[in-house]
């Protein structure tokens, strides 16, 4: 049999018995005939509790010793791993991020992987040894700094390594049983996908669904590496992602080969509105207003620019972006709006993005008045809507989202039988 990449999250190891429990896991997998490379995040809330902790003793630690901090709950989750592996009769060998090959830039805190060079770990995967290895770090290529990649590393290091080993797959364990037609938290009545697109998964990773992260299905859409979503917790298959909107399809009612219509509905809490009012609605005005956006280095999602007013010639701008970036948003426009000439600036992060995602309504006229339709019954109001080939999002106040998502994961006939419903082993959903 070929090689497994399996990555355990925090909540699958946040104790001695859960990584007891996952090694048991590890060691059935070898046993069937794999060879097996794991991936491991810090125990439970390992990471957030050595932020705290920097926190009281500095207000702004350096970054490179930050990262230094943070890599540090892996390595004890990787030891404690191995040593349980051990204790099962089984050799394992763990491996920090940079010893496992993971080569990153010098972006401290959201570092990117330039490269894989799993010497090491091939190694051990040959001598019949179970390799572990830290999640979340690797090493700049131009300071030999170690780092961190920022929120899902753990994963993206999973897939990375996975391709790069040239594994039949990568599983990505968490509290949940796979991907779901929305966060179950809020819509108990959703369903477990069989399989889903990459690009469908990519669409519902960067609207909010946090099973998985964007960047982890990107490196995996790029490398053709499936990646199979699991619990922990249980033994179900999960949810397989793979193939794209292009050849990934389902047979239709009527005889035909096509696409399931919908995937699912994904949120996120997660943004802030930023309007800028009463801008001149002349040739080069937006160019300066994002100009000065992107220089701050703040990611812009929707856009939305509203017709001028004919008496004043003047128009408003609005776009979501993280709240954590608002701040800076706001101070970067404010110092452009003497040469800009708008009236004022309206911040909000008290919105909500709700968003519907599913290769089949490329080719399924009514799919967006469904949707509305089903808003406008459950009484919500939109603020924005922005749309690509294989989904819808709006914006909706913060104290509408989770009406929004259940109002629409009904309407699309996407709820499950009263006797499926989806648990959450954990709690974090992770």
């Amino acid at each position: 049999m070929g090689l497994v990449v399996q990555k355990y999250g925090g909540s699958s190891v946040a104790d001695a018995d859960g990584v007891k429990r996952v090694a048991r896991r590890i060691v059935e997998t070898k046993r069937a005939g794999h060879d097996v490379v794991v991936v491991v995040s810090a125990m439970g809330d390992t990471t957030d509790d050595l932020l705290e902790l920097a926190e009281k003793v500095s207000p702004m630690p350096p970054a490179r010793e930050l990262d230094m901090l943070l890599t540090s709950g892996e390595r004890i989750s990787m030891a404690l791993l191995a040593m349980a592996i051990a204790n099962l009769g089984h050799e394992a060998r763990s491996f920090t991020g940079s010893q496992a090959g993971v080569i990153t830039d010098s972006a401290h805190g959201r570092a990117r992987i330039i490269d894989v060079t799993p010497g090491r770990i091939a190694d051990a995967v040959a001598a019949g040894q179970i390799a572990i290895v830290a999640g979340f770090q690797g090493v700049s290529v131009e300071t030999k700094d170690i780092t961190t990649l920022g929120r899902g590393g753990s994963d993206t290091t999973a897939v990375a390594l996975a391709a790069a080993l040239g594994a039949e797959v990568c599983e990505i364990y968490t509290d949940v049983d796979g991907v779901y037609t929305a966060d179950p938290r809020i819509v108990p009545t959703a369903r477990r996908l069989e399989t889903v697109t990459y690009e469908e998964m990519m669409e519902l990773a960067a609207c909010g669904a946090k099973v998985l992260v964007l960047r982890c299905v990107e490196y995996g859409r790029r490398s053709g590496t499936p990646i199979r979503v699991r619990s922990s917790f249980t033994s179900l298959p999960g949810t397989l992602v793979t193939g794209s909107i292009d050849d990934h399809r389902t047979d239709g009612e009527d005889g035909t080969v096509e696409h399931a219509i919908i995937s699912g509905v994904a949120h996120d809490r997660s943004e802030a509105k930023l309007t800028v009012v009463g801008v001149p609605d002349r040739p080069g005005t937006a160019a300066a207003i994002f100009e000065a956006v992107a220089a701050a280095g703040v990611n812009i999602d929707m856009i939305v620019q509203n017709v001028s007013a004919a008496a004043t010639a003047r128009t408003d701008v609005s776009f979501t972006l993280p709240k954590t970036d608002g701040a800076t948003a706001v101070s970067a426009i404010t110092a452009v709006r003497e040469s800009v000439g708008f009236d004022s600036i309206v911040y909000d992060d008290q919105i909500g993005k709700a968003s519907l995602v599913g290769a089949g309504m490329r080719s399924n006229p009514g799919v967006s008045a469904t949707f509305f339709k089903a808003l406008a019954d459950a009484g919500v109001n939109i603020e924005m809507i922005s749309t690509s080939e294989i989904r819808i999002s709006v914006v909706t106040s913060a104290g509408d989202l989770d009406t929004a998502v259940r109002a629409v994961h009904t309407a699309f006939g996407l709820d499950a039988a009263p006797d499926e419903v989806a648990v959450v082993h954990g709690g974090t959903g992770r």
